[in-house]
């Protein structure tokens, strides 16, 4: 049952801002079963009368050790709930409405392979619109609802999704396990290389709505991923409002795949009757993102500049499709767009943007690049026109993801789901407040304290210094499913967390600042935003703290481990670099490495001093704080090797330490069991150095 407070708070705001202040006998402390057990929302799609919304949720099975996906339906009205789409979970995701509003497109796997659904909303038969020989990895529909665009993965010498499957299966036939490899990606994340390409298809619909004749492909010749590996999704390609037209982002493969960050949009004729053409070859850096305006005549878009860097400004382009001339909206805007919507008169660009530890929802006029927030705290995604207003996601350091909407000329803006607002009625989550103080070069710095369950002025609380990974990140003013300061806060630890040089949201300059400086411009800002935390918060213990970072976090502890170990009783390092020339031998994507070592062109071998200026495997013999070492066996950003190496040293220099291997993780662990034996061991860790 909800409290009557309760039913107040989800009527006038945030449900887990109140919750955060339900203190007293009722409610207990956050934990990390509580984290791995909540439901996920995603994938938010308005209906085309603006009446009604579909969203993926995920649930937990913590007997089946698995994710569980289902799509839920929620009328916009005042007081509604949201309902199954089907009764049964069979799984299903990506919803999408019918041009009718009268169903929703959905994947699901109920005929033993992913593929596209229609689920009418009233109730009935679901049935099956696409029966593919390959699985359906996403896809959009035309506005007409007449073809789906959909994302096969095939190989691009054949691109006919019936050869790539048998292929597939003599492959598996094969007693032999051996690849040959001539060219990089060979892995890439978590995964070998096996040839395949993931490719754009046109499926045309017919009058019942079923996918009739042979599926069309979009991207003939082009050697690269749509959408893009590892992360890519249906915002990489998009279909023009009267459904001829389909525009995508894709990075060309060849031999330079591994060190480029030149993607390109393309423009295909639906039909497939003409090749795509490149639309950006101007730009040698990344162009993403595409969205045609509803009028048709307009293209937006974000690109970077810089090539060879992941994580420069992405301004926000508009081109003309008659003529394509294209100029920048905003370039005096210094802030990197997300993502990008069109209002329906065409004058406006929605976009999502960090600014200043929280993420953004922003309305840009397309005349003169003009920002206004129409959001302010909290971390805000997957924003959608319709109407007058705006629907997106927001989610915050005390609230898991729900959707909220807000006019489009600003205001009040309204929260609209309250998942698991029962689960979290009991549960008291921390505050948690911003700070700055001054950093290298003398610049402002901003960091987050949180702090314990159960906090009580006059006593003093053992902390847990959350260093972020990226390096250009943010601990900023949102919801993590991996590194939630809520868990630590559970355990009766306060949490601080600095968003260092190199910090994303802060304006490009602070995100330049880090490279060529791993170990010195963001060591400095932590050492003053440890001293800032402590002269502010007299409740933080700084004779009970522990560091904990993972990816340049966990860089970050191994450096701190030998060249500022005086503060800490104990350190986490998860997926960190300890070998900086190895990593640079190693990694995959080595774009990232050059530029961070000097630039393109910047190798190992070409430049061995920028690898060995901050190396942490230099200063193992200054090492002395007990370590817990954390590593996926199937990280290929950062390899297992990095992990072993760190071990290794602790162990050979008599060094209390511990090792935590996951066989079957990436660069992040994913899997509920994994992420409640990875809490636990944290947690373990904690307590035996600094206590409860």
């Amino acid at each position: 049952m909800i409290s009557p407070l309760l039913r107040t708070a989800l009527l006038c705001g945030s449900v887990l801002s109140v919750l955060a202040q339900t203190t007293g006998a009722q409610a207990r402390a956050f934990t990390a079963k509580d984290l791995v057990s909540l439901d996920r929302l995603s994938d938010p799609a308005v209906s085309p009368d603006g009446r009604m919304v579909a969203f993926s949720l995920r649930s937990t099975d913590l007997a089946r050790d698995k994710a569980v996906h289902a799509v839920r339906i929620l009328s916009l009205a005042p007081g509604s709930t949201p309902a199954r789409l089907t009764d049964a979970e069979t799984g299903m995701d990506q919803p999408a409405w019918s041009a009718d509003g009268t169903a929703v497109l959905a994947i699901s796997g109920r005929s033993g392979s992913d593929q596209v659904w229609r689920f009418p909303v009233s109730g009935g038969v679901p049935v099956q619109v696409t029966d593919l020989p390959v699985d359906v990895g996403s896809f959009k529909a035309s506005r007409d609802g007449k073809r789906l665009v959909v994302s096969l993965v095939v190989f691009p010498d054949t691109e006919s999704p019936s050869d790539t499957r048998l292929r597939l299966a003599h492959g598996q036939a094969d007693h032999a396990t051996g690849r040959v490899y001539d060219r990089l990606f060979v892995r890439h994340w978590d995964t070998w290389a096996d040839g395949t390409r993931s490719h754009l298809f046109a499926v045309t619909l017919n009058a019942k709505g079923i996918a009739s004749g042979a599926a069309v492909p979009l991207m003939k010749g082009i050697d690269g991923d749509t959408p893009s590996k590892p992360f890519g999704d249906a915002s990489d390609y998009a279909i023009s409002p009267d459904g001829g037209t389909v525009f995508f982002s894709v990075r060309l493969a060849g031999r330079s795949e591994p060190w480029s960050t030149n993607f390109d949009i393309y423009r295909s004729p639906i039909d497939g009757a003409a090749p795509a053409t490149d639309l950006t070859a101007a730009n040698p850096a990344w162009d993403a993102g595409p969205v045609v305006s509803p009028d048709g005549r307009r293209l937006a878009y974000r690109a970077m500049k810089r090539p060879g860097f992941e994580a420069d400004r992405f301004g926000v382009m508009v081109m003309d499709l008659a003529d394509g001339s294209t100029r920048e909206v905003d370039p005096h805007w210094d802030r990197s767009a997300a993502s990008l919507a069109w209002s329906a008169d065409g004058r406006t660009l929605f976009a999502v943007a960090e600014e200043m530890g929280q993420s953004k929802l922003f309305a840009l006029d397309v005349a003169t690049g003009t920002p206004t927030a129409l959001t302010d705290q909290g971390h805000v995604s997957d924003a959608i026109p319709f109407g007058d207003q705006i629907l997106f996601q927001r989610d915050a350091l005390d609230s898991p993801a729900q959707l909220w909407r807000v006019r489009q000329d600003g205001g009040k803006a309204e929260q609209i789901t309250h998942i698991d607002a029962d689960r979290l009625s009991g549960i008291s989550l921390a505050p948690a407040e911003q700070f700055a103080f001054k950093g290298w070069n003398d610049e402002t710095v901003h960091g987050y304290v949180v702090k314990p369950y159960g906090f009580q002025p006059g006593r003093t609380y053992p902390v847990a210094f959350l260093i972020h990974g990226g390096p250009q990140g943010s601990f900023g003013n949102d919801w993590s499913y991996r590194w939630n300061p809520q868990f630590y806060a559970g355990l009766g630890y306060a949490a601080v967390m600095i968003d260092f040089h190199g910090s994303t949201g802060y304006g490009q300059a602070f995100t330049d600042s880090i490279s060529g400086h791993w170990g010195d411009r963001p060591l400095q800002d932590l050492q003053e935003g440890w001293k800032a935390a402590l002269a502010r918060y007299p409740f933080l213990d700084s004779s009970r703290a522990c560091a904990l970072g993972a990816s340049y976090g966990g860089f970050m502890v191994n450096w701190i481990a030998g060249n500022w170990s005086a503060p800490w009783k104990c350190l986490v390092t998860h997926d960190g670099v300890f070998d900086d020339r190895m990593m640079g031998f190693a990694t995959e994507e080595l774009w990232f490495a050059e530029w961070e070592h000097g630039g393109p062109g910047h190798t190992p071998w070409a430049d061995p001093a920028s690898y060995a200026r901050f190396d942490p495997a230099a200063h193992v013999s200054a090492w002395r704080v007990p370590q817990l070492v954390i590593h996926g066996g199937r990280d290929y950003r950062i390899p297992l090797e990095q992990g072993l190496g760190a071990f290794d040293a602790l162990q050979r220099r008599g060094i209390e330490s511990r090792l935590l291997v996951f066989p079957d993780e990436n660069h992040w662990v994913l899997k509920p069991a994994n992420s409640l034996q990875w809490h636990a061991t944290v947690a373990a860790w904690l307590g035996s150095h600094i206590g409860h």
